[in-house]
């Protein structure tokens, strides 16, 4: 598995905000119809609780329906602090989708299901000591993130297990290296130990924190979301298992903060596809997962995608959300 050291890596140049912080990509015209999308998407009813599975492998659930990722936070209290935590994080950015339609815009973590005929490597780690020996399934030519984190997330369909990478390369050898990697049970509620990188800044696991087209246009998504903010506190809270930084001051976030889009916040002047992530964000919130861009929620490139319903986001800023108490939300 893999802590403390992933503290150095994300301030010694490898922060996440290399890739985070990009100029806002200029919206482009979806080639399907808005409206008989929008008819589509806003008829289908949203399951009061179904287990979440990716594209391709059916037969495993993204983590237990008992999850912290999986489990609906629109009911908790606010924390005491939370104006003093947002008015860090920054009132008024907006919200960004860092995901767009294609994994040539560099925008959004790509992911793959595998299965047990995937040829599996051993991989080299930077940080060996907190990192999970593997060997992991990776393609012949694998989907890989764009910019310096290079994560790669395999989904095994038959094993139903997580593997992530953090900073991978091939080398001329045919070998591979990576920063830190992680692998998850599917099945298990199990985290990190304590203190512990993943092949995110926080700990946690990556793929159940991104926004997925597929959810989208099947009415709903019912788990968290992940998104990064510019600076966190040196200290992490549940689920995270890591922090990075130095910060001490208490208006900081720590990785693994919960906020959710307030209640009273209008959702129907946004796009259908728009809908379906703020409805998520009201109901599930989204975890501080990494350092990077304020209030930049992460997904998966994917063609189906309108990125000019997307781009509407952006109407929303940090005051627009409210920070969670989670101190009583556990697994299991």
């Amino acid at each position: 598995m893999v802590a403390g050291t992933g503290a150095i890596r994300r301030l010694a140049g490898g922060d996440g905000g290399a890739h985070h912080r990009r100029m806002p990509r200029p919206a482009r015209r979806s080639t399907l119809p808005a409206v008989a999308l929008a008819a589509l998407i806003l008829a289908l009813p949203a399951p009061a609780s179904a287990a979440v599975t990716v594209p391709g492998a059916p037969a495993c659930s993204v983590f237990p329906a008992s999850n912290v990722w999986n489990k609906r936070v629109d009911t908790l209290p606010v924390r005491a602090d939370s104006e003093r935590i947002k008015r860090t994080i920054g009132l008024t950015a907006y919200l960004h989708p860092d995901f767009s339609d294609s994994d040539a815009d560099g925008y959004g973590i790509p992911y793959q299901v595998v299965d047990a005929g995937t040829p599996t490597h051993s991989v080299t780690f930077t940080w060996p000591d907190e990192s999970d020996a593997g060997p992991y399934p990776i393609p012949d030519v694998p989907r890989i993130e764009g910019g310096s984190d290079r994560h790669i997330l395999m989904l095994d369909k038959d094993a139903c297990r997580l593997y992530e990478l953090y900073a991978a390369h091939k080398l001329p050898d045919g070998t591979w290296n990576a920063g830190s990697g992680a692998i998850w049970d599917l099945g298990s509620n199990a985290l990190r130990p304590k203190g512990w990188t993943s092949a995110d800044a926080a700990g946690l696991p990556i793929l159940p924190g991104l926004a997925r087209y597929d959810e989208v246009a099947a009415g709903a998504i019912l788990h968290a979301l992940r998104f990064t903010v510019p600076e966190t506190r040196s200290a992490f809270m549940y689920p995270a298992r890591h922090r990075t930084g130095s910060e001490t001051r208490l208006r900081f976030p720590p990785m693994g903060l919960r906020v959710r889009l307030k209640k009273s916040v209008d959702i129907s002047r946004f796009g259908p596809q728009s809908q379906v992530i703020l409805r998520a964000l009201k109901r599930y919130g989204m975890i501080v997962a990494d350092n990077g861009s304020p209030w930049y929620v992460t997904g998966a490139p994917d063609p189906g995608w309108d990125d000019d319903d997307l781009h509407g986001l952006q109407q929303l800023h940090g005051s627009d959300f409210e920070v969670v108490d989670t101190g009583n939300l556990r697994n299991g």
